[in-house]
C-alpha cells in the first residue's frame, strides 16, 4: 500500500470545509452535527487517499462505489464502532458525497447496519420536579438558579429539545398560554405552556440582569451571552448524582417523560406528534412502547405473583 498522505495534500479537504458551511447555513444542522459530519468527511478523504494510493479530489470522490464504502465501514469497525455509530457514519458519508457530487449526483447505496431501537425510559413526575428544584437550589447566584429552574421545567412541561429551548427569542416575553418553537428542519410548531412553566420563566426574566429584548436569546449565560446547552447538561448531571437518580436522567429524558406521561393520560398519537415536532408518526409511536414498558414495571413490582 502507498504511504499515507497528509490530509493537507488532498484537494478534497476544501470540499469538506465548504460542506461544513452548507450544513450550517442551508441545512440548519446543529454545531454538534456539523462537527460530526465534517470529521467523517475528513476520515473518508484520508481513507480514500490510502485506498487509492494518491491525492483525493472531487473527481476521485465521484468514482467511489459500493465496495469502497464497505471497505471504509470495515475500517471504521476496527475502531470499535457499534451498529448505531456505523449507521450514523454511513449517513454522514452519503451526505458528504451527495454534496461533493452536486445536484443529481449518484451516491453508492449500501444497507445500513441494523440498529435495535431502544425504548427511552421516562422520569417520574416527582423526580422531574425534584431535579429542576435541586439544580436551581445548587446555584449561588439567585437569577441563575431561577434560569435553571425555568429551563428544566420548560423541557419537562412542554417537551422541548434542549437546542430548541436555547434558541428561544426574548421577544416571546411576556408569555401567553402558548409559544411558537422552531424545531428540526426549521419547522415551527405551537406548544402550550403550563402555568407553572410560565411563572418560572417570568420569575427568571424578572431577576435576569441582562436586557431581554426581541432579537436576543431568552436564556442567558452568566456573562450575558446565549446559554450553552452544555451548561444545562452539566447542571442536570450534578443534580442527578445528588438525588441518586439513574444515569438515564438527562435533559432529553425530560422530553421523553413529557411524551410518555401525556400518552399515559390519553393523548392522541397525532396530537403528540404535533407537540413534539416529529416529522414522521413512526418517531412518535416509540412512546407506545415506553408506556407499555412502564405498565409492565408497575405490574412486576406490585403483583404478588410477578
Amino acid at each position: 500500500m502507498a504511504a499515507s498522505l497528509n490530509l493537507d495534500d488532498h484537494p478534497a479537504r476544501f470540499v469538506a470545509a465548504a460542506f461544513a458551511d452548507h450544513l450550517r447555513r442551508d441545512r440548519l444542522r446543529s454545531l454538534h452535527t456539523v462537527r460530526a459530519y465534517v470529521a467523517t468527511a475528513h476520515r473518508l478523504i484520508g481513507f480514500v487517499g490510502e485506498h487509492k494510493g494518491g491525492p483525493v479530489d472531487i473527481a476521485t470522490l465521484a468514482t467511489l462505489g459500493t465496495n469502497d464504502l464497505r471497505a471504509y465501514l470495515a475500517r471504521r469497525r476496527t475502531d470499535g464502532l457499534t451498529n448505531a455509530s456505523a449507521a450514523r457514519e454511513l449517513s454522514a458519508v452519503r451526505a458528504f458525497l451527495a454534496y461533493a457530487g452536486g445536484e443529481g449526483a449518484s451516491v453508492p447505496r449500501i444497507r445500513a447496519p441494523r440498529v435495535k431501537r431502544g425504548v427511552p425510559r421516562p422520569i417520574a413526575p416527582a423526580d422531574a420536579r425534584a431535579l429542576a428544584d435541586d439544580a436551581a437550589d445548587a446555584r449561588d447566584v439567585t437569577w441563575i438558579g431561577a434560569r435553571d429552574l425555568a429551563v428544566l421545567l420548560l423541557l419537562y412541561g412542554a417537551g422541548l429539545r434542549v437546542g430548541e429551548a436555547m434558541a428561544l427569542d426574548a421577544g416571546l416575553l411576556p408569555l401567553g398560554e402558548a409559544i411558537t418553537v422552531t424545531g428540526k428542519g426549521n419547522k415551527a410548531r405551537v406548544v402550550p405552556l403550563l402555568g407553572v412553566v410560565r411563572d418560572a420563566i417570568g420569575e427568571y426574566a424578572k431577576l435576569c440582569p441582562w436586557p431581554l429584548k426581541k432579537g436576543s436569546a431568552l436564556f442567558r449565560g452568566a456573562k450575558g451571552g446565549p446559554l450553552d446547552s452544555a451548561i444545562v447538561r452539566r447542571a442536570v448531571a450534578a443534580a442527578r448524582v445528588r438525588l441518586g437518580l439513574p444515569e438515564r436522567t438527562t435533559p432529553h429524558a425530560l422530553r421523553h417523560s413529557f411524551a410518555t406521561h401525556l400518552l399515559g393520560r390519553g393523548a392522541d398519537l397525532r396530537q403528540l406528534q404535533e407537540l413534539l415536532g416529529h416529522a414522521s408518526l413512526s418517531s412518535t409511536q416509540i412512546y407506545t412502547a415506553v408506556d407499555t414498558a412502564h405498565l409492565m414495571d408497575v405490574y412486576r413490582s406490585a403483583h404478588p405473583r410477578a
